[in-house]
């Protein structure tokens, strides 16, 4: 009889569906809204760092965040989504070009509290698999149930980086100071929120009122692993146009593909409320549950088995 990889990882499964079932149970407890989007859509939402897989003239989604968004629009205020989204050429041990993420929004809230709320999610999902109030993840105990921690950007550069946020921001190693020298730091062994992204980096989040010089974004590391990306929404449609624009143009520089404008989005945000969003990553959430360092171990198929 064949050995299969799959009857290896059984128990990393039946945990991944524990813990699906318990996002589920969570939302609905919350009086949110389960939608589904479709995955095939005529334009994604332009980022320079991602890129679409084509589906004839359409496009796989990256993320179901424009037809989540429209959804706010026409009045839906608390509204979750699990699917699958697809993401160009990235493979890795974190990373799968088709992953499956949480995505959910809820009007009339800013990024601080979404930031309650991933706390309270995540939190949830520990005590109903049955893990209490804390996660063991190679040899080390991660804290969930105290506080977590919230450092701004420019503490977590002044704090862990080489180089300030100014001359990484100048010198165009953001990216690349963020990645090898402050993540591997971050979460460990209690979560931690980092925030207020300089507005260079501010992807789709809206600017602060009183700063613009710094968005209202966020991601939370867990044990130095990212597991989701949040923002206070952008509202304007201008606003939003302009950013599109920009991401367009950087995409250009680099020679990559060029979306069409999402028209019928931007159209929408007449209508949209002032709202967060938060897109979490359940195969990264699975892998520390599970804990395990390889994606490979907490999904059915990899892409090399199809």
């Amino acid at each position: 009889m064949a050995e299969f990889r799959q009857a290896k990882i059984n128990h990393h499964l039946k945990l991944r569906a524990k813990i699906i079932q318990a996002i589920r149970r969570f939302f609905i407890d919350n009086n949110f809204l389960e939608v589904e989007t479709p995955l095939r859509i005529p334009a994604p939402a332009p980022e320079a760092n991602i890129d679409a897989i084509a589906s004839e003239e359409w496009f796989l989604q990256t993320s179901p965040e424009l037809c989540m968004k429209r959804l706010l629009c026409a009045g839906y205020p608390r509204i979750f989504q699990i699917c699958k989204s697809f993401r160009k050429k990235e493979r890795g041990n974190r990373h799968l070009p088709e992953l499956t993420l949480l995505e959910w929004y809820t009007a009339n809230t800013s990024y601080l509290e979404m930031m309650d709320q991933c706390e309270e999610l995540i939190r949830y999902i520990g005590q109903t698999i049955g893990r209490g109030e804390s996660i063991d993840y190679q040899g080390k105990q991660i804290d969930l149930k105290n506080s977590w921690t919230r450092i701004s950007v420019e503490e977590a550069f002044n704090t862990y980086a080489s180089t300030s946020l100014k001359k990484a921001l100048s010198q165009n190693c953001f990216d690349e100071t963020i990645a090898f020298e402050i993540e591997p730091y971050l979460g460990i062994g209690r979560p931690l929120f980092l925030f207020n992204y300089p507005a260079s980096q501010r992807a789709f989040s809206k600017l602060k009122p009183q700063k613009p010089s710094m968005a209202e974004r966020f991601e939370l590391y867990i044990q130095g692993i990212e597991i989701c990306n949040a923002f206070s929404e952008i509202t304007d449609p201008d606003e939003q146009k302009k950013q599109f624009e920009e991401e367009l143009n950087e995409r250009k520089k680099s020679d990559k593909s060029i979306y069409p404008m999402p028209e019928k989005f931007l159209k929408a945000l007449n209508d949209m409320p002032e709202a967060s969003g938060n897109a979490l990553g359940i195969d990264r959430l699975v892998m520390l549950f599970a804990d395990t360092t390889i994606i490979d171990d907490v999904v059915a198929f990899t892409p090399e088995e199809l």
